[in-house]
């Protein structure tokens, strides 16, 4: 065969191009990207409202509508858009065109949202805008239990220790753990007390955020010295809330515990309880 030939004629030439196809080959395998999947560039961003204790329609009526109206005429590259509204959460979908910058996309949605938030309803918090990636696949759960700490103790430690520490692995994400009971200071108001004293609820959330501050109130100086003056009003257990008065009437001071129970509690619960509260994925991308 001519090749074979070609080969004893030119042994050399064939010898230093064999090296060649193994030292590029070591280095192609050793630099190579590895991933789950190849990357893929999908230009889809969710922008996802959430807004405790108002229906779907409402959802859809007061915040969907208003930011869909502003995502057309802000930003740029816009396919099309599809949302989904639930109770106290809508989720928007925002395609771009093909070869958009998702990162410059993403930028304009945020800056948006937020010029918006003053025309939506009052005590709505910006949304959560979440960048489309094929890569990013959940690959480990991990579930924290204890047979002595409440659940919204295991909540609370896995989403303010646990999770903090697992975010400091490279290419991780870790969300929120799913599961158990948000910890909360609750405030369980007795009505009929309260009709009784002639309050209403308002009365105890105003006297609440008015003792219960931490407010900087300047600088004393004393000679050569300066001190840092500030005005700690905030009890420290949550049992002292209890004695805050509320007002006056009929020469006695009502206080909280006469109407209301302040103690450690937990939000509303609107996932299906369980023995096990997920810490949460892990996603590498």
């Amino acid at each position: 065969m001519w090749i074979v030939r070609l080969a004893l004629l030119r042994p050399y030439t064939f010898v230093i191009t064999a090296i060649l196809i193994v030292v590029l080959g070591v280095v192609t395998i050793t630099r190579m990207a590895v991933d789950i999947f190849p990357e893929i560039n999908i230009p889809v961003a969710s922008v996802i409202w959430s807004y405790a204790g108002i229906s779907p329609e409402e959802m859809e009526q007061r915040i969907v509508t208003t930011s869909e109206r502003a995502f057309t005429t802000t930003v740029n590259d816009i396919e099309h858009i599809e949302s989904q509204s639930l109770n106290g959460v809508s989720v928007i979908k925002v395609f771009f065109q093909p070869g958009a910058k998702i990162e410059a996309a993403v930028a304009e949605l945020t800056s948006i949202t937020q010029t918006i938030l003053r025309v939506l309803p009052p005590g709505i918090t910006p949304p959560l805008i979440l960048r489309y990636n094929a890569s990013s696949v959940p690959i480990l759960q991990l579930a924290v239990s204890s047979k002595t700490l409440s659940e919204q103790e295991i909540y609370d430690g896995s989403t303010n220790f646990l999770r903090t520490q697992l975010a400091t692995i490279q290419g991780a994400a870790v969300p929120l753990p799913y599961g158990g009971k948000p910890r909360q200071v609750m405030i369980d108001i007795d009505s009929q007390a309260l009709f009784a004293k002639g309050l209403s609820a308002i009365d105890v959330i105003n006297a609440i955020n008015a003792q219960n501050l931490i407010l900087p109130s300047g600088s004393a100086k004393f000679g050569d010295r300066e001190y840092i003056v500030r005005l700690n009003s905030s009890p420290e257990i949550i049992d002292a809330l209890n004695n805050l008065p509320i007002k006056q009437a009929n020469g006695s001071l009502i206080y909280i515990r006469d109407v209301a129970q302040v103690h450690d509690g937990f939000a509303v619960q609107s996932n299906s309880p369980s023995r096990w509260t997920p810490c949460g994925f892990v996603d590498y991308s």
